[in-house]
């Protein structure tokens, strides 16, 4: 039986559901990147690293690359760094909505200004 498309994009979204992936995926945006480099920039212990390329690589959205002894990773296509930008667009979108909303509740919270030339009553 075929997966229904939406839950095949659902796993899709999942599988990119965490934070040291989205790293990853940020840092391989450049070209190929070095294991050692990604744990010097990263900073998470090497058999944690190694768990998250290998969910990447399962999935095809990474390929490693062995020089010698040198074991590099490279996005293995365009497409995910466009879906990163497309994501840091609607994140920047959403967060200055979020400021807007901020600063219209903090304009709220003063207080109202008090009428000028009187006590006010009639």
């Amino acid at each position: 039986m075929q997966v229904p498309l939406y839950q095949a994009k659902a796993e899709f979204f999942r599988m990119l559901g965490h934070p040291v992936r989205i790293r990853v995926l940020e840092l391989l945006q450049g070209g190929p990147v070095a294991v050692r480099d990604l744990l010097a920039e990263i900073e998470i212990e090497p058999s944690s690293l190694s768990q998250q390329l290998a969910v990447l690589r399962r999935a095809g959205i990474v390929v490693s690359i062995r020089e010698g002894s040198t074991v590099s990773y490279a996005l293995a296509g365009g497409d995910v760094a466009e879906l990163l930008r497309a994501a840091r667009r609607i994140l920047t979108e959403l967060l200055a909505g979020q400021n807007e909303l901020l600063a219209e509740l903090r304009q709220a919270d003063l207080p109202l200004p008090v009428p000028q030339g009187g006590s006010g009553r009639t």
